[in-house]
């Protein structure tokens, strides 16, 4: 496992200018949807696909009278989502409300977490290569309703409004201005969002809006960033703006590039960097203003009069840290240290916690980690991809994959025999044991009957024989006859073996 000891970390990311090069820093606000059956303060579903205001109950509507209960369990999702990022759990918290107005939120204020947030500093470490990774620090983790959805494309002259996702609970994830270029930016969000789906609070489902983020973007002269980490002081570094509600790795590193440049040209024009919310438009690939960037006075933040600050206990946070999972840096380690892995096999194993679950499954029916591996990337990972699929729908489950690795070692078939049983188990199914038996697939390790096959290909090849034993590495080919003429089922090790025999090698 990586510490922030023994890495190195990249160079930021340096864009030339028509003046004089200029540096990246980048901060990111991820809204990460708690998974969790019920809302943030109603017991209403957040079952995401469902009839347009069928998830509503009083109390998301802003019916008179009706109060926020708190849902422990989306406390608790916030709390594990913190101890996953080694950050400070704060045992005492508070709601504050936060004022807006617009017609998808029917309170006219936002349920948030501004001055006591439920969890404070933590860090992620975003791996960017071979020994070469990112410390990005997480500022805090407050807890807030989503609001709802305005639907401005199904009539010409009107708006509708969908309150399904109103009240869902939301962390937003604040990370220090760590980042230093687009690559990173994705790959931090990659990162987190594997965190949070190997701990089960969020299921990072992007499309679905469920992991969007953030990103403030600003430039500044090499050597500033370096100045402000001693100082801490932001007047080293450029006006940031503010790309708003990002879903996609892909476009959060376009955007940041496009928004980057026509930075450095405004200044180099010799204009100013206004603050501002902007949106990233992919079609045109570019990004435009959307309005000037609030600051927390514009929306009045108070306490929530309707919420008594949130008192946790040390003993309840202690209960949640003893069922916490292995996390990817962790399990990725495991594999290279006791499965004896590359680091390249364990990244791809440990991507997606369903991988992993996937390959360790294999590995206890197997008793193998590196021949697994090979298997469940080479070829299963691979005929997944070509088809479409993802791990959970694949048809062939951890034990037929195990059964056949088995088979190999124990050596009663080969390897390529191993991918015709792979590909008949993927077709059709059944026991990887039941189906070598009934259609005589067993390798063939009777060594009177190789060695009949040996002598009558050295027989019918004379010529091959004699540049065999001028240079021995063409001995292969009749090993490759031998097995050819058996139908692929006779023990390659022993055909090896009788062949240089033979030969006399």
């Amino acid at each position: 496992m990586l510490d922030h000891l023994s890495y190195k970390a990249p160079e930021p990311k340096v864009i030339a200018g028509a003046k004089s090069d200029w540096e990246l820093v980048i901060g990111l606000e991820v809204h990460a949807q708690v998974s969790s059956n019920a809302k943030l303060f109603s017991g209403a579903s957040t079952t995401f696909g469902a009839e347009p205001n069928s998830n509503v109950a009083f109390v998301d509507a802003a019916m008179p009278g009706m109060l926020p209960v708190i849902n422990e369990f989306c406390v608790a999702q916030a709390v594990r989502t913190g101890l996953g990022l080694k950050a400070e759990i704060n045992l005492r918290s508070a709601f504050d409300r936060k004022n807006y107005f617009y017609p998808d939120l029917p309170q006219g204020y936002q349920i948030s977490q501004l001055y006591h947030p439920i969890v404070g500093e933590g860090e992620i470490i975003v791996d960017m290569g071979p020994g070469v990774a990112r410390r990005v620090r997480i500022e805090r983790i407050h807890l807030e309703q989503d609001a709802g959805k305005s639907i401005h494309d199904m009539d010409p002259n009107m708006s509708f409004v969908d309150l399904n996702r109103t009240g869902v609970a939301l962390m937003e994830i604040v990370s220090r201005p760590d980042i230093r270029g687009p690559e990173e930016a994705a790959a931090y969000v990659s990162k987190l969002r594997q965190i949070l789906r190997y701990l089960g609070t969020c299921d990072g489902n992007m499309q679905n809006g469920n992991l969007r983020c953030d990103v403030n973007v600003s430039v500044c002269k090499p050597g500033a960033y370096e100045k402000f980490q001693e100082s801490g002081d932001f007047s080293h570094l450029g006006t940031r703006c503010e790309i708003k509600n990002m879903n996609s790795m892909r476009f959060i590193q376009q955007a940041i590039e496009f928004e980057a440049r026509r930075q450095i040209a405004i200044i180099e024009d010799g204009g100013k960097i206004v603050q501002e919310t902007r949106l990233y438009d992919p079609d045109k690939g570019e990004t435009r203003s959307m309005r000037s960037k609030e600051e927390a006075h514009d929306y009045r933040y108070f306490p929530c009069p309707d919420l008594l600050p949130l008192e946790i206990e040390q003993g309840w946070v202690d209960d949640i840290a003893a069922t916490m999972p292995e996390l990817p840096d962790e399990k990725k380690a495991r594999f290279v240290t006791d499965l004896g892995l590359s680091e390249y096999d364990a990244s791809v194993l440990t991507a997606e916690v369903e991988n992993a679950d996937y390959f360790e499954a294999v590995v206890a029916e197997a008793g193998d980690g590196k021949l697994a591996a090979n298997w469940v990337i080479n070829e299963l990972f691979g005929r997944l991809k070509k088809e479409g699929h993802e791990i959970t729908d694949s048809p062939v489950n951890p034990a037929q994959l195990g059964g056949i690795i088995k088979l190999i070692k124990a050596g009663d078939i080969s390897g390529k025999i191993g991918k015709d049983l792979f590909e008949i188990i993927y077709t059709e199914g059944g026991d990887p044991a039941q189906i070598v038996e009934a259609r005589g697939m067993k390798q063939v390790t009777d060594l009177g009957a190789i060695e009949t096959a040996v002598d009558e290909i050295i027989a019918a090849n004379p010529a091959q024989v004699e540049k065999a034993k001028q240079n021995p590495k063409l001995a292969g080919w009749f090993t490759g006859q031998v097995i050819k003429a058996s139908g692929g089922k006779a023990n390659p090790a022993a055909v090896n073996e009788i062949v240089a025999k033979k030969l006399g090698l």
